[in-house]
């Protein structure tokens, strides 16, 4: 199974949660609602997931071994970290493109 594609929904600078990401595998099937987190050692991904009535959180889907995650959780962050820059690099272009006018007067 390959990864096909790495969106990243909406990013938040504030929080442990950092952004939610839709990942799509083989062009065919899709995972929505995996969260960047940034944890004490750097950031990591958490799957969706649901509160059982006894309040846990049980994944709804996950990878099966550490090799698939490790591979998942390398896209996704590389795509967080692509959008986190493309962001940086609109806000620093909305802030140099300033649009000055000036009158002059013919004497």
């Amino acid at each position: 199974m390959e990864i096909t594609d790495v969106r990243v929904r909406k990013t938040y600078p504030d929080g442990k949660m950092r952004a939610i990401v839709s990942v799509t595998f083989d062009d065919q099937f899709v995972v929505h609602d995996i969260k960047v987190i940034e944890g004490q050692s750097g950031f990591f991904i958490a799957m969706p997931s649901r509160k059982t009535p006894d309040g846990e959180f049980k994944d709804i889907a996950h990878p099966i071994n550490m090799g698939t995650r490790r591979e998942m959780q390398e896209c996704v962050l590389r795509a967080y970290e692509k959008a986190i820059a493309e962001d940086n690099q609109k806000t620093n272009e909305e802030e140099t493109d300033v649009e000055l006018e000036v009158d002059y007067e013919e004497e």
